[in-house]
């Protein structure tokens, strides 16, 4: 069997800041959405407060009305602010109990060449079981699914399944399977908690799969938080504490005598760095498909944007008896542009600029005799 991984970054509909040229010119407005609904939750906004929702409000465009061209402010009761016709604007509500509303990211459709050589990408590694990063909701992957892999000669997959995770911007993770590997069960960790709080920025979404041979095979999807926006400290330890919780994940199946178990999806750091190092750190039994003898990476270790070895950031990592059954794997990047010309690799004909591209990711994908 095949499984695969791939960060398709949305199929139809993307959040208009993470859908500019380079992570940096968005990253001002996803800083400010989460610091403005974190303010709006206060239980009262003191003038500090209110003084920094103002300025957060006027450096977006929202001060005086309430769409801009990232955001959209929603009020479903009560008043937020005031504002007085060429006067100043105020903020009246009082704290969280005084009002219910939040600031939303707008989003922009994906362009529909990009979407085909998404699902082209898809065809093209003919995954068993596929594991998907940054997927709207389970409507968008079943349509995507249903609708355009037949449009570029696909065959649909029979197992769809998607649990919306904790990002509002909707970047879930998910899974796809074949007939023969039917979705026997799935657990969400939305809620897991440690003594920082919330652990994950998504999921990690557990999946059971049935194999042919009467086994099951545990696969474990993850989007870790990226490095796109906050400061690296904090978003370094956030990492580290998902890696911390996947890893006794991984060992709970460990001593429940599973055998055949996958950590896949984006990780958002590379192997080097210390947040994943209770996944890969040295001694660790989680083995790196491009540990493989033969793994083909087209002579570029990277997965993400240039792929040099600084942007490794998507993995299938697998349980030694899993390892054992490998027989090939490969980082698959046609569906990517491949730097300013587009001539860092091959990639399909359709792929004719940087916008056509399926994703700034490339696909990972591992054969398995299970």
């Amino acid at each position: 069997m095949r499984l695969a991984s791939f960060n398709v970054e949305n199929m139809f509909d993307r959040v208009k800041a993470m859908n500019l040229d380079t992570w940096a010119e968005g990253r001002a407005t996803l800083e400010a959405h989460q610091e403005l609904n974190t303010l709006f939750n206060e239980g009262v906004y003191t003038p500090a407060i209110q003084a920094r929702i103002l300025k957060l409000l006027a450096d977006h465009g929202l001060l005086r009305r309430d769409e801009s061209e990232f955001f959209i402010l929603r009020k479903l009761r009560g008043k937020l602010l005031n504002r007085r016709p060429g006067g100043e604007v105020t903020v009246v509500a009082k704290g969280r109990p005084s009002w219910i509303g939040w600031v939303e990211l707008k989003t922009e459709a994906v362009r529909e060449t990009a979407t085909e050589n998404t699902a082209r990408v898809i065809a093209w590694v003919n995954a068993d079981v596929l594991g998907v990063v940054e997927a709207e909701d389970r409507t968008t992957l079943r349509l995507f699914n249903q609708s355009v892999l037949p449009a570029v000669t696909a065959a649909a997959y029979e197992h769809v399944m998607l649990i919306d995770g904790n990002d509002s911007r909707g970047i879930d993770v998910g899974m796809l399977s074949r007939g023969d590997y039917p979705i026997l069960s799935i657990r969400s960790h939305v809620a897991d908690r440690d003594d920082k709080g919330l652990v994950f920025s998504r999921d990690c979404a557990e999946f059971e799969i049935g194999l042919q041979s009467g086994g099951k095979l545990w696969v474990l999807v993850n989007h870790f938080k990226s490095k796109g926006y906050g400061g690296q400290t904090a978003n370094d330890a956030k990492r580290k504490r998902q890696a911390t919780r996947v890893r006794a994940l991984y060992d709970a199946h460990v001593a429940a005598g599973h055998d055949y178990v996958a950590i896949i999806g984006d990780l958002n750091d590379t192997p080097d760095r210390d947040p994943l190092a209770p996944l890969l750190s040295a001694g660790s039994d989680l083995l790196d498909i491009s540990a493989i003898a033969g793994f083909q990476d087209g002579g570029r270790p990277g997965t993400h944007g240039t792929c040099t070895a600084a942007s490794k950031l998507d993995y299938i990592l697998l349980s030694p008896k899993l390892f054992e059954s490998v027989s090939a794997a490969r980082i698959e990047r046609l569906g990517m542009w491949g730097g300013k010309n587009g001539t860092l690799w091959p990639h399909f004909d359709e792929v004719k600029a940087a916008e056509d591209a399926a994703s700034d990711h490339a696909a990972l994908w591992v054969d398995l005799a299970i």
